[in-house]
């Protein structure tokens, strides 16, 4: 049986991987019971279908090999129900865990196309040495069908946690972006109000101060206010200047909370001091460029670590992610990448993904700037 592994707990520790392979054990402590006769035949079947096995858990990311390695189980499985004098008849046992791994690797239809076929070769094959072959197979298929619904459902659920976990980090990143959209409207609003009121006032104040001053008689306490005034003028336009500079979004914020529900990969992140982001257009679509990333980083290259860097050049801003997984070919474009291409290109930027020598994923976005 197979089941989505939490990060960081071994495959061979997973309590179906356990069930699993003491389903296999029982089998195997049943080989010698019966004739001497094929008996290494009987083995040879039984350590090929837990080599497979073993592989299945040990390459989960190879998709083509995983399918390739169930076939590998179903005739290993069928092989050794076929052997005579397989001892207690209970080798099609194997088959049930041959149903888990089938529901958790393929839609359920053709989960139950593989499996149907598989019992209808059981069938023939118990046929010729067994007096009731139809009422062993419908046995061992309600087994089946139990482990496959139970790890079809399981499976469903966990499809569901991930959406909700990706909604809520979404609403995390998106809050925090919201955020500091109000924070930039609000510095904006307080500059606008400081250059039109007190900065309206202050040149009125000082006009009339400067020409008392250049009146005969003028005092020096005149002339100082006259000096205070020009001075607090100044410093109100740097202030009015610093709210207006300021008007950045928080991009690193946003990306550690888009990141922080999902347990795997890891953000690491690096902004380069120069990046400075005011276009929430621009932050939006940086925000979906790296939640695609971590979304297909976890499900097809089952890496533990995302990096991402953020760099100013002299005529681009340029967004670069790769991982630490292994990709079993090239990356094929599907609904997020062919979506995340579309947002780069509608700001006049350009997207490349490729899977790099080392067999990890590599995304570069560039943005005009």
């Amino acid at each position: 049986m197979t089941a989505t592994l939490p990060a960081g707990r071994p495959a061979l520790r997973h309590p179906l991987t356990l069930a699993a392979l003491l389903t296999w054990a029982t089998v195997a402590m049943t080989l010698h019971l019966g004739q001497p006769d094929h008996l290494a035949l009987r083995w040879g079947c039984a350590l090929l279908f837990l080599a497979a096995y073993l592989a299945t858990l040990l390459y989960p990311a190879h998709e083509r090999l995983r399918h390739w390695l169930l076939l590998v189980e179903a005739g290993s499985a069928l092989g050794l129900a076929m052997l005579p004098g397989s001892g207690s008849g209970i080798a099609p046992a194997l088959l049930v865990l041959l149903a888990a791994q089938a529901a958790a690797t393929w839609p359920l239809r053709q989960a139950l196309l593989l499996m149907g076929l598989a019992n209808v070769a059981l069938y023939l094959l118990l046929r010729p040495m067994h007096t009731q072959p139809l009422l062993v197979v419908l046995s061992f298929a309600s087994f089946q069908g139990f482990a496959m619904l139970t790890v079809h459902y399981a499976r469903v659920a966990e499809q569901a946690r991930d959406r909700l976990t990706l909604a809520h980090a979404d609403l995390l990143a998106t809050r925090a972006l919201h955020a500091d959209t109000l924070r930039d409207a609000e510095r904006l609003r307080l500059s606008r109000e400081l250059h039109d009121v007190a900065g309206h006032k202050l040149t009125a104040l000082r006009l009339h101060l400067r020409a008392l001053a250049n009146e005969p008689g003028a005092s020096d306490q005149l002339k100082l206010c006259g000096q205070l005034s020009a001075e607090l003028l100044g410093d109100l336009r740097a202030v009015v200047q610093a709210l207006r500079d300021t008007g950045q979004l928080d991009i690193a914020t946003a990306l550690r909370a888009v990141a922080a529900p999902l347990p795997r990969p890891r953000l690491e992140l690096e902004i380069d001091a120069r990046v400075r982001i005011d276009n929430p257009e621009l932050a939006h679509v940086l925000l979906r460029c790296v939640q695609e990333a971590l979304t297909n980083s976890a499900r097809h290259s089952q890496a533990s670590q995302l990096r991402v860097q953020l760099s100013q050049q002299p005529q681009a801003l340029l967004l670069c992610i790769d991982d630490d997984g292994q990709l079993a070919g090239q990356p094929r474009p599907g609904n997020g990448l062919t979506g995340m291409g579309e947002r780069v290109r509608e700001l006049g930027g350009q997207l490349q993904i490729r899977r790099a020598p080392a067999g990890n994923l590599q995304l570069q976005a560039s943005f005009p700037t």
